[in-house]
Formats: C-alpha cells, sequence, structure tokens
C-alpha cells in the first residue's frame, strides 16, 4: 500500500519514501507526491533521487493492478526509457526522493480546478473529460449551444472572486442520500474506504459552494491562482454532446 500524500497537500513537491517493489512495470513506494492517471487527469511525472544523488527520471504514474488485473493500494511510478542499468541495482527498502515536476502538476492544477468551475457555469452532466499539463476538456450531456467569449467571462469572474477551496469526505449513505453532487457519468467516485473525497469551491459565510462534487484530483487552493485561462474550443461530438476545451490565454 502507497501513502497518497498529495491527498491531503497537492503542494508537496517532495517527499522521503522506501522502495517497496521494482518490476518490470514500475518503482512502488511507501509514499509519495506522485498523482496517478486517475479521474482525467494526467499522472504525474518527476524523478527519484538516490541517496548518492542520482536521478531515476519518472515519465508517468499509474495505479497498481494484480496479477488478475484489479486495481490495488500501490502507486507504480514509471521510469523513462533508458535507465535499465540503474533500475536493476533498486532493491526493496532504498531510500529515495520523490520529486515531482511541479510546474507542469500546477498548471494541471489550475486546470483541473477551471473544469470545476466550468461545471458551474453549464450544470449539465460531464460524459467525458481529460486533464493534462496544456489543456482540459470536459464533454457535456447537452444539445443547446455553447458560446467561447462567455463561457471565458464567466470564468474570469470566478476567477477574479478569489473563493477558496475546500477538501473534505462525505460518507458513502451521504452520496447516495445526494446522488446529484457526482456530475461526471463516465467517472464514479471510488467507494470502499467508508469516506469519499470532495472538492468544494467557494460556500464561505454560509454562502452556497460554487461547486461541490466528490473527485480525487489536485487542485489549487483559491480561484486567484488559476489565472488567466480560456475556452480555446466548442465542439459538436454528437447530437447530444458539446466538448469545451480549456487552455491557457497566450
Amino acid at each position: 500500500m502507497t501513502q497518497d500524500l498529495f491527498r491531503q497537500d497537492a503542494y508537496l513537491r517532495e517527499c522521503s519514501a522506501h522502495i517497496t517493489a521494482a518490476t518490470d512495470v514500475g518503482i512502488v513506494l511507501d509514499q509519495t507526491v506522485f498523482y496517478p492517471l486517475g479521474g482525467g487527469q494526467a499522472g504525474d511525472s518527476g524523478v527519484l533521487v538516490l541517496v548518492d544523488g542520482s536521478e531515476i527520471a519518472i515519465a508517468d504514474t499509474r495505479k497498481g493492478k494484480d496479477a488478475e488485473g484489479h486495481p490495488t493500494s500501490d502507486i507504480v511510478h514509471i521510469p523513462a526509457p533508458g535507465q535499465e542499468d540503474r533500475l536493476a541495482q533498486l532493491a526493496a527498502g532504498t531510500a529515495v526522493t520523490a520529486r515531482i515536476d511541479w510546474e507542469r502538476r500546477h498548471r494541471m492544477m489550475r486546470l483541473h480546478t477551471t473544469s470545476h468551475l466550468l461545471c458551474h457555469v453549464v450544470p449539465q452532466l460531464v460524459n467525458g473529460c481529460s486533464i493534462t499539463p496544456d489543456y482540459a476538456r470536459l464533454d457535456f450531456a447537452m444539445t443547446d449551444p455553447l458560446d467561447k467569449e462567455q463561457l471565458t467571462a464567466a470564468i474570469a469572474t470566478l476567477v477574479a472572486a478569489a473563493h477558496p477551496l475546500t477538501v473534505a469526505s462525505i460518507s458513502d449513505e451521504e452520496l447516495d442520500a445526494n446522488p446529484a453532487l457526482v456530475k461526471s457519468m463516465s467517472v464514479q467516485p471510488p467507494r470502499g474506504t467508508g469516506r469519499i473525497r470532495t472538492i468544494r469551491i467557494g460556500g464561505e459565510a454560509d454562502a452556497p459552494p460554487i461547486d461541490l462534487q466528490p473527485c480525487g484530483g489536485t487542485h489549487v487552493a483559491n480561484t486567484s491562482e488559476i489565472g488567466a485561462i480560456v475556452v480555446t474550443k466548442i465542439e459538436k461530438k454528437s447530437a447530444t454532446t458539446r466538448r469545451v476545451v480549456l487552455g491557457f490565454a497566450q
């Protein structure tokens, strides 16, 4: 089991850790700041720094799977190609410093939080999403047309309002009693632990939140940190789907 430090603090850039397994699939640590691919958000990249100062480049991060392909609680750090000799020397118990590519992660945090703002601006169910370091894409189940300039302006207003973001959790029973909290048709919140992580934007001074939904991804602490993000494209993907693409203003 890998302790996922990024769930408690998305601003952690590195941590000390020990290798628990090193296989052809990748490297598993006892704890990590690396976010694994999931919920539409891309996995982190970065480096593992060994005691002697040498580095192993990590190209991607994924959730572990057992021999039957079922998900496990491990987080697998996937090395970049061309490091076979160094990887062969790794063993369980080896101490490392896990360090993410912070600039890349922070761009995803900004885009991911913006995608939640977009869910407020376009209050329709989402049937597909992708959060990358360069763009975010959300597919809304709807037939009405959307306007790029109007969406960009609405997002900018929410960003400028400096709404705080709060990470909390609810029980499985609370989610069952409030199914409207789940806004994604394609990604269901993970169950099994009895608690489901939630992201709330706004809601200060007893005001209703701008957005509240289950989410395991990484986010900025305040909308003011998002900066200038615009709607770069709107596509009609099908008769019942409108795709909105977000990107950084040039």
